[in-house]
């Protein structure tokens, strides 16, 4: 319990941590107060990408801030927590999490961890704090953990949105920078000229041949042609007036006036100047600047239909700003009809520019994102792009035909001779799709259209690569790559929507998982590569299985999914036999063959017992772990095996905390010589008494703690507490004649270290008081590391007993070279020995090979007969256990 002190203490320094909010090293300080405060070795904070990756903001470990480090999170405990809800692993997280590296760089026994959420309730990142030691956290230290997450996530979001913004900011002035490039960069003429009749230009700039068609030295003098001669008749007279008034008034003069260029064209000008007067105050000449506002009067006009498109466009994304777009075009350029459409591929920009008009594209279809015909949006379309104005247009960037062959647009009856066309093209350059406008008439003119589709075109090019990308994600994000098949994902919303189906109509839906045995020694010996098409075959015949509505996935590994509606359970069993009949083909592949062999597991909603259909992908699940263990290899779910896994999870995790307390006890089994009738020693036997379950066999919790990985934790405690047995023993004058047998698991034999381990966990007593038993079976797991520890735990003082012998299948050679001083015969020869002469003859023959090899024979089970009260006496009097 905390004092009123110390949580105004502890409140005070969080206060001050969290009045850094907005300070680069908020997050720094976030991690190092948590770290103090809670007195936890690690704290870190992190972000959360789409991607499932964590990307840490802050890091803090062993005293001090770490470099910020980026890692996946599947398989960690941080998955468990990201989006969902606080999650607490009070101690040996390792273990529950194996493929979590970070956990085992840090050293990390324990781990708290808490999402992170923005503002708007979405799950962004998480906070977690790790110690090397088990935790366990009062009210007050998870106020601080909620606290802590809740302002983590709330600077997460601003930083995220300001982050935001800024990226809106740059983009809204890159396009203003572009319109104003449009805009404003016009050419012009510089000039002096006498104030004649004909303008005479004295001076004239390189920008006039741009201006009028005329080099400058024509101009000059009149050579070619006067200035006065290009001024439009209509605009004459206007124009001599309104310079020769501000001459008059001595003040520069402003025109707006058209001239007939070189070419025959009418350009619009607009000309600033201002006359020079002598000191008598005569006009000596006339200095301005002309420029051409064609454009800019055009570019008003782009401007114009530009501001009535944002107007008009009121999506931003996907198909509806596409629909709009278009629509909104070819009502603006009076076009008859108009669309965007998506290359299948994207086409580099030099192939595009450099590739000759017969050559072929990469891209050979195109598809309509959106098409309008007449005014009204008309259904999307796929088309061949070869001798298309669109594959005119992906050559040329831009296309203009003013009067050319007909064409008639995909999904449409109308009939086009003109358009106008604008590639476009993704951030790499590359060719994506192509925006372009028809006319059935004959085009006149096309200067403001193709102005329009220029500017236009960045935006409808962006939002087309979003698409593409977007469906490139979803098709990773949903879709196996080895297989083809849908992925985990894809197939569990799948699930979901075929399961509201059929809860509304009743209807039967069956979920059957399949799995290939043994198919990781055939990835190890072959390879992946051979692995990896060894899926993909087996992937296709699930594909082609002639069962209608059947939906596949590949879920992860070698487990695939098939969900079947509308189907009952004689028929479920057909399909059954169907698959095992499929999968068991042989499949050939580099010179090899492979016959493979399946365990499948199912559950069928509605049935007894499944009731509800979110219940179905769990009892599939159970089923096929099931169908592992069983001869059959297929297993349809039962209720049984959903309460013998239940059974099974509440024994590891009663199991775990009894050994962490301490509440197993020993119990110890004395060792007879039948020939002197006294005692040689005792075996240490675990006993669990659970307080709801009461006595639980060793039968059952042992063989859990070697699956569940607690035999390791287990064995630690047994030899320990074998170990204060035998000093109580001695201290109290009562030493155990002999030695004391402990069982030693394979999972604790693969230890190469377990010689040195055990010397620490019993350094209370001699190693002659101990004798370390292993099955026969656990010793030929691997021999040749079994005969390097057993003459380590030889010359380090342990006796060795095989335990079980006979029911393995170990080499004579490799027992001579074992170093064991005992073998224990199992109890299954030595039970019925005196009714069956084939036991008899086995017991013989054990006993003469230990006699020959030097080693001592014990047998299992020769007091069986005696009442278990009589041994629990004999035992407690001579032994007590304190």
């Amino acid at each position: 319990m905390h004092t009123s002190k110390e949580e105004a203490e502890v409140f005070r320094q969080l206060a001050e941590g969290f009045g850094r909010s907005g300070h680069p090293n908020f997050f720094a300080t976030l991690v190092e107060q948590l770290a103090r405060l809670l007195n936890v070795d690690h704290a870190l904070v992190a972000v959360v990408t789409e991607a499932n990756i964590a990307e840490t903001l802050a890091v803090w470990s062993s005293g001090a801030l770490q470099a910020n480090i980026t890692y996946p999170l599947a398989g960690t405990p941080c998955e468990t927590v990201v989006g969902v809800e606080p999650c607490l692993y009070a101690c040996d997280v390792q273990s529950r999490f194996p493929e979590d590296d970070l956990l085992s760089e840090l050293g990390a026994d324990s781990y708290m961890g808490l999402p992170l959420f923005a503002p708007d309730g979405s799950a962004i990142g998480l906070l977690a704090v790790l110690n090397n030691q088990p935790m366990a956290f009062d009210g007050l230290e998870n106020e601080i953990l909620r606290i802590a997450a809740a302002q983590a996530g709330a600077e997460l979001g601003r930083r995220q949105a300001e982050s935001a913004l800024r990226k809106s900011e740059a983009a809204a002035k890159e396009n203003e920078r572009r319109l104003n490039t449009l805009l404003n960069h016009l050419p012009g003429m510089a000039y002096r000229c006498l104030n004649d009749n004909d303008w005479t230009m004295q001076l004239v700039s390189k920008g006039a041949e741009a201006l009028t068609g005329y080099r400058p030295d024509e101009l000059e003098n009149n050579r070619i042609t006067s200035f006065a001669n290009l001024i439009h008749k209509e605009d004459h007279d206007r124009l001599v007036k309104a310079v020769q008034s501000a001459i008059h008034q001595r003040r520069p003069y402003r025109v707006t006036f058209r001239i007939r260029h070189r070419d025959g064209s009418e350009r619009w000008m607009w000309e600033q100047g201002q006359a020079i007067f002598s000191d008598e105050g005569d006009v000596l000449c006339l200095e301005g600047f002309i420029t051409d506002v064609t454009d800019q009067q055009e570019a008003q006009r782009v401007q114009q239909a530009v501001v009535q498109v944002a107007s008009t466009v009121t999506s931003r994304v996907g198909d509806d700003y596409f629909q709009q777009l278009i629509s909104t075009l070819t009502t603006l350029l009076e076009a008859d009809a108009g669309f965007i459409a998506l290359l299948d591929q994207p086409v580099p920009s030099q192939q595009s520019e450099h590739t000759h008009p017969n050559s072929l594209l990469p891209a050979t279809t195109g598809h309509t994102v959106s098409l309008v015909v007449d005014g009204q949006i008309r259904k999307n379309h796929t088309f061949l792009l070869c001798d298309t104005p669109v594959e005119r247009v992906v050559l040329e960037q831009e296309s203009v035909v003013h009067h050319g062959q007909r064409f008639t647009l995909p999904g449409a009856t109308l009939s086009a001779q003109a358009w106008i066309g604008r590639r476009l093209d993704n951030a790499k350059g590359e060719a994506i799709g192509v925006m372009m406008v028809f006319y059935q008439a004959p085009l006149t003119t096309n200067a403001f259209a193709t102005s329009v589709l220029q500017i236009l075109s960045n935006g409808a090019a962006a939002e087309l690569e979003r698409r593409r990308d977007h469906r490139h994600m979803h098709q990773l994000a949903y879709t196996d790559s080895i297989t083809g098949l849908p992925n985990r994902v894809q197939f569990m919303e799948h699930l979901r929507e075929m399961g509201q189906q059929a809860q509304k109509q009743q209807s039967p839906l069956a979920l059957l998982l399949l799995d290939l045995r043994r198919f990781k020694e055939i990835n190890d010996l072959y390879g992946h590569q051979i692995g990896d098409q060894l899926l993909a075959t087996v992937a296709g015949r699930l594909r082609h299985l002639e069962l209608p509505g059947v939906h596949c996935a590949r879920l992860s590994g070698d487990e695939f999914a098939l969900l079947f509606p509308h189907t009952e359970r004689a028929s479920l069993d057909e399909v059954v036999k169907q698959l095992c009949a499929l999968v068991n083909r042989p499949i050939r592949l580099d010179r090899h063959v492979f016959n493979l062999d399946v365990s499948i597991g199912f559950a069928r909603y509605p049935s007894d017992d499944v009731a509800k259909v979110s219940e179905l992908f769990n009892a599939a699940s159970i089923a096929l772990h099931h169908a592992k263990k069983r001869d059959t290899n297929i297993s349809p779910y039962t209720q049984a095996m959903r309460h013998t896994l239940e059974r099974r999870q509440w024994m590891t995790e009663r199991l775990h905390r009894a050994i962490l307390e301490g509440r197993l006890e020993l119990y110890f089994q004395p060792q007879v010589d039948l020939h002197t009738q006294t005692l040689t020693g005792a075996e240490a036997l675990c006993r669990w008494h659970d307080p709801e379950w009461g006595w639980v066999s060793p039968g059952e919790f042992i063989p859990l703690a070697e699956e569940r990985g607690l035999i390791r934790l287990l064995g630690d405690w047994v030899l320990k507490e074998a170990a204060r047995q035998l000093s109580a023993w001695q201290s109290a004058s009562t030493p155990l004649p002999g030695r004391l047998s402990i069982n030693i698991s394979a999972q604790q034999f693969a230890d190469p270290r377990l010689t040195a381990h055990i010397a620490t966990l019993t350094s209370s007593v001699s190693p002659s008081a101990i004798g370390l038993e292993l099955t026969e079976s656990d010793f030929m797991r691997d021999p040749d590391q079994a005969i390097i520890i057993t003459h380590a735990m030889r010359k380090a003082g342990y006796a060795l007993f095989i335990d079980d012998f006979g029911t393995g299948y170990s080499s004579l050679s490799y027992l001579r070279r074992f170093a064991a001083d005992a073998l224990k015969i199992d109890i299954s020869f030595v039970r019925d020995m005196l009714d069956n002469h084939h036991d008899r003859a086995i017991v013989q023959t054990i006993i003469a090979m230990a006699n020959t090899l030097e080693m001592k024979t014990l047998a299992e089970g020769v007091g069986v007969k005696l009442s278990s009260c009589v041994w629990r006496a004999v035992e407690r009097v001579a032994y007590p256990v304190d």
